[in-house]
């Protein structure tokens, strides 16, 4: 489990050069990581991703007086969060004085965007840069009555599933809380979603300067409406960072989402299920992917470590499911795996066995060089889906998206690494030695 990060003067240190080491469980326990980025080359403190406490907090600590740090503070979220303000000069119900102050001591910065691509079915991705020079993934999708933002949590993945491209990558770090609701920030950026016009102004001489700007205060119908915690790594082992920033994401006078519209996927690090329905309680998505022992220990090696019946016990238990809020099971679908009538009734016996209000997404195996799995065929995955179906779940098949672009499900992977087929075989066997 990953500390909390230290109060009251917490932002000095997360932006120390020295770095702590935490411990992040995989499935071989510990992998020490870096806790903390790269501080700014600027040194300049990076507002993104921190609470209206947390910033009120880094004000005061910066020299303004604890009535000041209050009352700037909840305007200084509102214009990051709500506006998408990044430039101080326009935060107009702040005095001319008090902008180049806080323009000379903070940032509201953005990921940095190494690529962006642009699926042939309106899917985009971007493979985006952290201050300390580590790429990650996050992905849109649009639909005619949703945009789905898929973000990611880590950089790398510590879980190897063997039919994610993901997993072939090594395990960095953890994304911070600003790394991650970055990533909501820069997506609205693109989308062009952020309200237009301006609330009011610090003195009637700026209102009658900024005319051009001074437009009737109006919010845009939002294109990004849900928020699935789907991308590079798993969310559940890097927690506190994860509930902090979708705290953020979720706070009523900011970017406003609710907790219904985000869904956070893990592949059952069962102790943190129940943290995350008691501090957070968003949705939740299982990737499940096999009803047998041996098979998920081959495709999820999570499994070894917390068993099937352990996950969907641990489902049960989650505070909030209902038939109005049921928890998805993801179901990738790989040829002559786990795609068989058998499998398919055994599966509707667990979710039966557990009384789980659940919904089956069943996922055709999207393909990345080097895979050593097939998609099931088209006739499969409806035979499959029907045997679901008749028993009362729902088991829509998921139609694939972006995969033009690497973008669909378990194809996101850094561009910046790659490897071979043999290298992966052989970090495979290695992790299995190691398991003994």
């Amino acid at each position: 489990m990953i500390p909390s990060l230290f109060r009251g003067h917490w932002y000095l240190s997360h932006y120390s050069p020295i770095c702590a080491l935490m411990q992040i469980p995989g499935h071989i326990d510990p992998v020490p990581l870096p806790a903390k980025v790269t501080p700014r080359e600027d040194g300049r403190v990076d507002l993104i991703g921190l609470s209206v406490a947390e910033i009120r907090d880094v004000l005061v600590e910066a020299g303004l007086d604890e009535k000041q740090g209050k009352l700037r503070s909840k305007q200084l979220f509102h214009w990051m969060y709500h506006r998408g303000i990044d430039d101080f000069s326009i935060m107009t119900d702040m005095s001319k004085t008090l902008r180049p102050w806080l323009a000379e001591r903070f940032v509201i910065g953005r990921p940095e965007i190494v690529e962006a691509h642009l699926s042939e079915d309106g899917t985009r991705k971007w493979l985006l840069r952290s201050a300390d020079k580590q790429d990650y993934e996050m992905v849109f999708i649009p639909d005619e009555d949703r945009g789905t933002l898929c973000i990611s949590s880590q950089v790398g993945c510590t879980l190897n599933c063997r039919f994610c491209h993901t997993g072939t990558m090594r395990l960095v770090r953890n994304l911070t809380p600003g790394e991650i609701v970055g990533q909501v920030m820069l997506a609205r950026d693109a989308l062009g979603e952020w309200p237009k016009g301006v609330m009011d102004f610090a003195d009637e001489e700026e209102a009658e300067n900024t005319k051009e700007y001074n437009q009737a205060y109006k919010s845009d119908g939002r294109l990004l409406t849900n928020i699935v915690l789907m991308g590079m790594g798993e969310p559940l082992y890097n927690f506190d960072n994860v509930r902090d920033a979708m705290k953020v994401v979720m706070d009523g006078a900011g970017l406003a989402l609710s907790r219904r519209r985000i869904t956070l996927s893990t592949s059952g690090v069962v102790p943190m299920i129940a943290r995350a329905g008691d501090e957070i309680s968003v949705n939740l998505a299982i990737s499940l992917h096999a009803v047998n022992k041996e098979t998920r220990d081959e495709i999820v090696p999570l499994n070894r470590k917390y068993s099937i019946e352990e996950l969907l016990q641990a489902c049960a238990d989650y505070p909030g499911s209902s038939n109005s809020r049921r928890i998805t099971f993801e179901y990738v679908m790989l040829k002559d795996k786990n795609d068989s009538d058998e499998d398919a009734r055994e599966l509707v016996n667990l979710l039966r066995q557990y009384d789980l209000p659940a919904k089956v997404n069943l996922i055709p195996f999207n393909p990345w060089p080097g895979s050593a799995y097939e998609c099931s065929t088209p006739e499969r995955i409806k035979a499959f889906s029907k045997i679901v179906f008749d028993a009362g779940i729902s088991a829509p098949v998921r139609t694939p998206r972006g995969r033009d672009i690497m973008a669909a499900c378990g194809q996101l992977k850094s561009a910046s690494e790659k490897k071979s087929r043999a290298e992966l075989d052989r970090l495979a066997e290695e992790k299995q030695a190691a398991l003994g």
